[in-house]
């Protein structure tokens, strides 16, 4: 078991009961839940909502009788959000490698299964580590979205997580995360340090290397949809980290052939049909592409693929095709060179 490992493993395992134990900001989630997504929590255990440590709110859209895989699921919290989501049709998959905390979410596994009005439950925990999901059983192309709630940042080996993420996603799947990401690299004494490995920090992307990892590991393209800087509280681990930034980031990127490394103009358009249930107004596919019902948007050609050749689909009209090419399209996010510049900014879009 390597060093970052097994900090991991005793920091979740044993050395924290719930989230009054955290130390830091870090992994705390202040993001709003809409109305369905609150009336779900409500009714999960306490016991699974007092240990959980996530940093956002990855909650897919759409998901009825779909698989989800939720990376780094603890005591299973988004899991058994997901449960309902999917419905009984679906299944939910959380995979973890704390096995103190997987054995709290398989307690309440029957129980949360009643709660949502299925037969049986469609909740299945593994123990394992997000590098190697085949061997976990976990095939090619099985997964229609995978999530992941302020985890990612733990794995020693991103880049091996990243490309199996693509690897067991569908063709048009998506991938939709919250994570810990920081302003600059860390020195590695500062990063290996237990306190900021266990509180999410020392394992923070810096966001450029972020985006570099998403071109090398098939992910030309992905979107943000939220981020705030995280007040970490904490004055050591503040020492420590210096004149560092840190973000809680939510992140989705769709695996899908055909998409460019920066946004091109090929005159397509997409109109949003207003038919997802918890979106009769408006369609918020990342922080500037706000899909408002019935209204056409000019749109660059990895827009109008995620909006047309995903799970989403069904609830857009897409115009016009890649035939014809008009140049670069500027749909960049409104705000970079604000406060953390364009470094927060995407690769592409």
């Amino acid at each position: 078991m390597d060093r970052v490992t097994a900090v991991v493993r005793d920091y979740y395992g044993t050395r924290l009961g719930g989230t009054a134990d955290l130390k830091t900001g870090a992994c705390c989630s202040p993001a709003p839940l809409s109305p369905r997504l609150r009336s779900i929590l409500e009714t999960i255990h306490p016991e699974v909502v007092n240990r959980f440590y996530g940093c956002g709110s990855p909650m897919p859209d759409d998901v009825e009788g779909l698989t989800v895989l939720d990376l780094g699921c603890g005591t299973g919290r988004d899991v058994f959000m997901v449960s309902a989501l999917v419905g009984e049709g679906g299944r939910s998959i959380g995979v973890d490698m704390t096995p103190e905390q997987l054995a709290v979410g398989r307690a309440h596994q029957a129980e949360q299964a009643r709660a949502f009005g299925h037969r049986a439950s469609n909740v299945s925990f593994i123990e394992g580590r997000f590098e190697d999901l085949a061997s976990l059983g976990i095939a090619d192309g099985s997964i229609d979205v995978v999530i992941s709630n302020c985890a990612l940042n733990l794995s020693p080996d991103k880049a091996k997580v990243f490309a199996e993420i693509y690897r067991v996603l569908k063709p048009g799947g998506e991938l939709l995360f919250s994570d810990v990401f920081a302003s600059r690299r860390l020195p590695a004494n500062v990063a290996s340090d237990p306190l900021l490995v266990g509180e999410c920090l020392g394992g923070a992307l810096y966001v450029e290397d972020f985006r570099r990892l998403m071109a090398a590991t098939g992910w030309a393209d992905f979107r943000l949809l939220s981020r705030r800087t995280i007040a970490i509280g904490h004055p050591y681990a503040e020492l420590l980290v210096g004149d560092t930034t840190f973000w809680s980031m939510t992140v989705r990127a769709f695996k899908l052939a055909g998409l460019e490394d920066c946004c091109e103009d090929y005159g397509q358009v997409a109109t949003y049909l207003g038919t997802m249930p918890d979106w009769p107004n408006a369609f918020v596919l990342d922080d500037h592409h706000r899909f408002i019902a019935g209204k056409p948007m000019l749109v660059c050609g990895n827009t109008a693929a995620m909006v047309g050749e995903s799970r989403f689909g069904r609830h857009f009209r897409v115009d016009g095709s890649r035939e014809v090419h008009f140049g670069r399209f500027d749909c960049s996010p409104p705000g970079v060179g604000a406060e953390g510049g364009a470094a927060t900014a995407p690769g592409c879009c």
